[in-house]
């Protein structure tokens, strides 16, 4: 029976839902439809028609260890997902052609579903449905991707061209066969995109794609030489040449799969540490998306015309395609008040925004950043990341309040050689073992009991007490209850960022 593999893409950091996403909290990291994070919906999205262990999330390896964390609220089933592990983002042909030689050492028939994390489709039940059809196709040699029927002009979507004779467009709503693809394009301008819409025959480019992992390796091999070349160095490196049918097994604390060196098992330091040649390999590679690198170029690609609803939620004005609006064409999420409004999309969080007379705009509110825009140039928050970027402003890199796997800090203030935060510890957790070469710290308990680690010493900070951690004492705060723990942080030093730490152990593995 041939093995079916969910390769899961988690690697963008979706600026263009900027201010609600942000490097650390990338897009696939959001609840913004549906009632859980775009990732974890990808995630149960597949429960069922594949098994856990069949589920691969590709992501670079500075972002992992926050998946693996963000994950953890799906149980059992995130201890069975597998991991690989990107050490640099080269866009989607190296990261599958990458996950494609580790599934060819399991199994070379299986069949590889590629889906991006971020993507939003409500009606799982449709969605299966045409999947089935599609890993039929690959079982053909075919590799097979999804189209959506346009319903208007879309200037942010590729689009895709199928043969006529393998079906007529107005007669697709209930597909009884894949329809041979034409050609691939880019995203057009309105005047070509309406075009596209009149004649019939075109698709939104949905980015899922099915193949078997040996067809997928022979169309790299053929169509990007270079990029099959390095992959087979990497695979020398990955796998010990006694046992070439065995690929590298994440160890017992199921830790995210890198690109390990293998050549040598007996090496006592980090057996997980990435292998610096096959990193030097990946890196020197040029970044190419699948659809160009791949599917643009082969005479082999097969549609399914997708009964389900779809959006890539590319930009804000997306939430249009999915999300129910009132009466006037509003989508009001939050703590908002809003008078005589009209399509427009206002996005807020706890602080109350009151909005008046607004045509056609997005409004996203967040705690320290508020995006106003109209909805036609939703598409340049690209610009405003970048400019943040430039004028080293944090807000594109995190958020004041930050999720950890042991629970959270909210930064409430920062100044010169000071920085006050709000930490909040998960009933029975604690941070690792540690010290800070550049800061004190000072912790006032507002609710629940702390148990402090500081040198040689262990004792109890309970409700309305205080303790005192000096510049390079190790040190450690734990919650001994069932109940959460918060205290108020307060940093002095001449550096308070967060990777002034150095960790002697921890129960995340972040040493």
């Amino acid at each position: 029976m041939t093995e079916i593999h969910a390769i899961i893409l988690a690697g963008g950091s979706g600026v263009r839902f900027w201010p609600l996403s942000r490097e650390t909290s990338p897009k696939q990291m959001l609840q913004i439809v549906g009632e859980d994070t775009l990732l974890r919906q990808t995630i149960k999205r597949m429960n069922g028609f594949v098994p856990p262990e069949n589920i691969w999330i590709v992501t670079t390896e500075d972002k992992a260890q926050g998946i693996r964390f963000h994950i953890d609220p799906l149980g059992a089933m995130a201890k069975r997902i597998q991991f690989i592990n990107e050490p640099v983002g080269r866009n989607t042909a190296p990261a599958v052609g990458l996950t494609a030689i580790h599934l060819n050492h399991l199994s070379p028939d299986s069949i590889m579903i590629v889906l991006p994390s971020d993507h939003a489709i409500p009606d799982t039940e449709r969605f299966l449905k045409d999947l089935k059809l599609a890993v039929e196709g690959a079982q053909k040699d075919h590799l097979v991707t999804f189209g959506i029927k346009p319903t208007r002009p879309e200037t942010g979507y590729g689009y895709i061209k199928t043969k006529p004779d393998f079906g007529k467009p107005d007669k697709l709503d209930k597909p009884d066969k894949l329809l041979k693809v034409e050609r691939f394009f880019e995203k057009p301008d309105l005047k070509t995109a309406k075009k596209y819409l009149s004649d019939g025959g075109y698709f939104w480019n949905s980015g899922i794609f099915v193949f078997k992992t040996s067809q997928i390796l022979s169309e790299i091999q053929t169509l990007l030489p270079p990029l099959y070349k390095t992959l087979k160095k990497i695979e020398s490196h990955l796998f010990s040449p006694d046992k070439p049918n065995r690929p590298h097994k994440p160890d017992k604390l199921n830790r995210p799969e890198k690109l390990d060196r293998l050549d040598k098992p007996d090496r006592p330091d980090k057996p997980d540490r990435p292998s610096p040649l096959c990193a030097m390999h990946y890196a020197k590679l040029d970044p190419i998306s699948l659809d160009y690198g791949i599917m643009e170029r082969s005479d082999n690609i097969r549609m399914v015309p997708a009964t389900f609803k779809w959006s890539d939620l590319g930009s804000w004005a997306a939430l249009d395609e999915i999300i129910e609006k009132d009466k006037t064409g509003n989508i009001l999420k939050g703590n908002t008040i809003d008078i005589g409004s009209r399509n427009s999309t206002v996005f807020v969080g706890d602080r109350l925004v009151a909005t008046i007379g607004l045509k056609d705009m997005v409004v996203v509110d967040t705690p320290d950043a508020t995006l106003v825009s109209p909805k036609e140039r939703v598409q340049e928050v690209r610009k405003v990341v970048e400019a943040l970027k430039k004028t080293n402003h944090e807000e594109h890199l995190i958020h004041k309040t930050v999720e950890r796997p042991w629970g959270s800090y909210t930064v409430l203030e920062k100044g010169d050689r000071y920085k006050i935060k709000r930490v909040v510890l998960k009933p029975r957790a604690r941070l690792s073992l540690q010290l800070h070469r550049k800061r004190s710290e000072h912790w006032v308990v507002v609710a629940g009991v702390a148990r402090v680690t500081r040198e040689n010493e262990t004792y109890l900070v309970r409700t309305n007490e205080s303790t005192f951690i000096p510049i390079n004492t190790k040190h450690r705060l734990e919650n001994p209850k069932e109940v959460p723990l918060q205290i108020i942080e307060v940093q002095n030093g001449d550096y308070v960022e967060e990777d002034d730490i150095v960790r002697f152990s921890d129960d995340y593995n972040r040493i």
